[in-house]
């Protein structure tokens, strides 16, 4: 993965890295992740870092260093010393993927992960490190992201340029391709080009996704039913743990919720703030890209997949999706296997639930393998 400027402003002036470049880098690190001392080798995510810091992280970055730099570049650089490497290169507007390596290493057949609304894959972290170092795990992530082009506005659209970088990466199948909430729905559309060019795909696995299509928009009465629902579950979830899971699920909890005020902080701006100054503030771009996916999800109308179909639900769902013609069974033409994980809705990718999707998916790859070698 490579910087990559912003075509026609000042990114795309040589970097201004330098041989303090760590020192700069320490300094913006303390500042966002609020520790005293940060050594060159320490892991930003080991240090509690998130997506929501990543995102004032790499603003600070960007400033200083004149060099745009993806979220996802914390996969593949996650201390200063190695962060100071990437900088380092030269700069190149070809250079930005929608591929993102997670986990390159392993004799397992890769698994390709679709981002949800947020468009980031910083959420499949740690089922990418519970799957184990024989997994090799690549997340696909949302153009328009770092704000140097428009996101796209059609679930097709995206998926024609996932399948194109995929194929790149591995030109034929059998492909193993699955997302979360939004992700799902995308893998299903990656699904069914890959099927039309003549190439199997031996896994698609859709974790708590729905036929957005045919759930209506909530009324105000309905959003507010929904936001006591996240509450409860978020609470059933919490007392399903013992005292030192609790303890990690609530700071994972922290996690998401400071993730999600940048982008509720850009939605704001969009509604009230007018086109100011602060129109490409990370905020807003964030806020107009999960707009945009959102839209795109409720307009994308699934077509009868002839592939089987693995559906990972947890425990309940809310009561405006729990809806049997929002399900898969009459769209998978061959076959839906249901997976009800021992979790609320949104606790399946969070630790200490994870490891429960994690067993599932695997078991779920190795007999897709049995199956492809028969």
């Amino acid at each position: 993965m490579r910087a990559e400027p912003i075509p026609d402003s000042p990114m795309s002036q040589t970097p201004a890295v330098g041989e303090d470049a760590t020192a700069q880098l320490a300094r913006i690190w303390q500042e966002s992740l609020g520790v005293d001392s940060i050594s060159l080798d320490q892991n930003y995510f080991d240090l509690g870092g998130d997506s929501s810091v990543a995102v004032r992280l790499f603003a600070q970055i960007e400033r200083e260093f004149k060099v745009k730099l993806p979220l996802a570049t914390l996969f593949e650089a996650p201390t200063i010393e190695e962060l100071a490497r990437v900088l380092s290169r030269e700069a190149s507007s070809s250079g930005w993927s929608p591929l993102v390596a997670i986990q390159t290493e392993g004799s397992r057949p890769p698994f390709f992960c679709m981002h949800g609304a947020g468009g980031h894959i910083l959420v499949y972290r740690d089922l990418s490190r519970r799957l184990g170092s024989n997994q090799p795990f690549y997340g696909l992530q949302a153009p328009g992201l770092d704000g140097s082009r428009p996101p796209l506005t059609r679930v097709e659209d995206m998926a024609a340029m996932y399948v194109k970088e995929i194929r790149k990466m591995q030109p034929h199948g059998p492909y193993f391709l699955g997302g979360y909430c939004m992700g799902g729905t995308v893998a299903l559309e990656v699904a069914q080009q890959i099927q039309a060019q003549g190439e199997r795909v031996a896994l698609l696995a859709l974790f708590d996704t729905m036929d957005w299509s045919k759930i209506p928009i909530p009324s105000f009465l309905g959003k507010g039913y929904q936001s006591v629902q996240r509450l409860l579950f978020h609470a059933a979830n919490f007392f399903r743990l013992d005292s030192r899971g609790m303890g990690r699920f609530f700071r994972e909890k922290v996690k998401t919720l400071r993730a999600r005020i940048p982008v509720w902080r850009g939605m704001l701006r969009a509604e009230f703030g007018g086109q100011s100054p602060e129109a490409t503030s990370e905020s807003l771009v964030l806020a107009k890209l999960w707009q945009t996916n959102d839209r795109a999800c409720v307009n994308y109308v699934p077509r009868p997949y002839s592939g089987r179909i693995i559906d990972f639900r947890p425990l309940k769902q809310y009561r405006a999706f729990d809806r049997p013609d929002a399900k898969w069974k009459h769209l998978a033409k061959g076959g839906l296997k249901v997976v009800v994980l021992p979790t609320y809705p949104a606790g399946m990718l969070v630790e200490p639930f994870v490891k429960y999707l994690a067993a599932a998916l695997e078991k779920s790859i190795d007999d897709a393998i049995r199956s492809s070698a028969n």
